[in-house]
């Protein structure tokens, strides 16, 4: 769907992108990920068409990116941009006929997410009468009014209380289900490991790692579980098979020990604990994406 090939961006002073080169496959969630400043919003800025690169090149279904495309993408941008004096219905109109639809059917469209977001009574109301949650709901409508085969979500979330950020999360998924593509920017890492096919994480202008979801957790393993056994507390004098991370108690009679393996395997660790012990639980640890972020971040700090 989106294929990013060696991006360069300058600004007066400060490179905001250095040679990024990324792929969004179609009909995928893909996260883009980073701390402030690190050059998400200046590569979205790109894609949109808002700014041009100095050099590198951009590609929307294998054509070079043009003015065309424009209808084909939905954007929410992080710093939201409706008309506050304006009736919401009249300004979904418009923008939805911004992107190449008739009245007629931006009618229909629009009365359809109203009433799929609890928006019924909002068609002549303003936006400066709503909540900041309420305005956020009011921009994700006008971004995926006219279909878009591409969504462009920057912190989507933002503003909402759960209850409205889980409707929101749950439309994004029937709208990916449907065949939309979605680049989603965000700093919250549970929404990436909840809804991401595969990310790419850009800090200082560069980006430092990309790939699948599971394929990035699962190489970042170490060789570290957590056991749960039943009965009197064990002690270790060194010559188990792995090492003791840490030890805690749990509920009825219960502990937990993270360990990690010193050369063995897990099934040298359950020969070694069954005879001495019930074991209810041995689980691998796989770093969340959140400790992965911090962990790439400071490396290159």
């Amino acid at each position: 769907m989106l294929s990013i090939r060696n991006i360069v961006k300058q600004y007066a002073g400060h490179r905001a992108l250095d040679d990024v080169s990324l792929e969004v496959e179609s009909g995928k969630i893909f996260g883009l990920l980073g701390p402030n400043g690190a050059g998400k919003t200046s590569l979205i800025r790109i894609i949109n068409q808002i700014t041009a690169p100095d050099s590198g090149e951009v590609y929307f279904n294998g054509e070079r990116l043009n003015q065309s495309h424009i209808e084909r993408i939905g954007y929410l941008p992080e710093e939201r941009g409706l008309y506050k004096k304006m009736e919401i219905g009249e300004q979904m109109i418009y923008l939805a006929r911004l992107k190449g639809l008739s009245r007629a059917d931006a009618t229909t469209r629009l009365k359809f997410w109203f009433d799929n977001l609890g928006m019924e009574s909002w068609w002549k109301k303003k936006i400066e009468e709503l909540s900041k949650g309420m305005q956020q709901k009011a921009q994700f409508v006008a971004t995926v009014l006219h279909e878009p085969d591409l969504i462009i979500l920057d912190e989507p979330f933002s503003g909402f209380d759960p209850v409205n950020a889980e409707l929101i999360k749950n439309e994004i998924l029937e709208l990916n289900k449907q065949g939309a593509t979605i680049l989603f920017s965000t700093h919250r890492m549970e929404s990436v490991e909840e809804l991401c096919d595969a990310i790419a994480l850009i800090h200082k202008s560069h980006k430092i790692l990309d790939g699948r979801v599971k394929h990035i957790r699962n190489s970042y393993k170490n060789e570290t579980y957590l056991i749960e056994y039943t009965g009197d507390k064990l002690t270790f004098d060194g010559s188990q098979p792995f090492n003791i991370v840490s030890e805690t108690d749990g509920d009825d009679n219960s502990h937990i020990i993270k360990i990690k393996l010193n050369g063995g395997s897990a099934n040298d660790v359950l020969q070694y604990l069954l005879p001495k012990t019930r074991i209810n639980m041995l689980q691998e640890v796989i770093p969340t994406m959140n400790e992965i972020f911090i962990e790439k971040v400071n490396l290159t700090a």
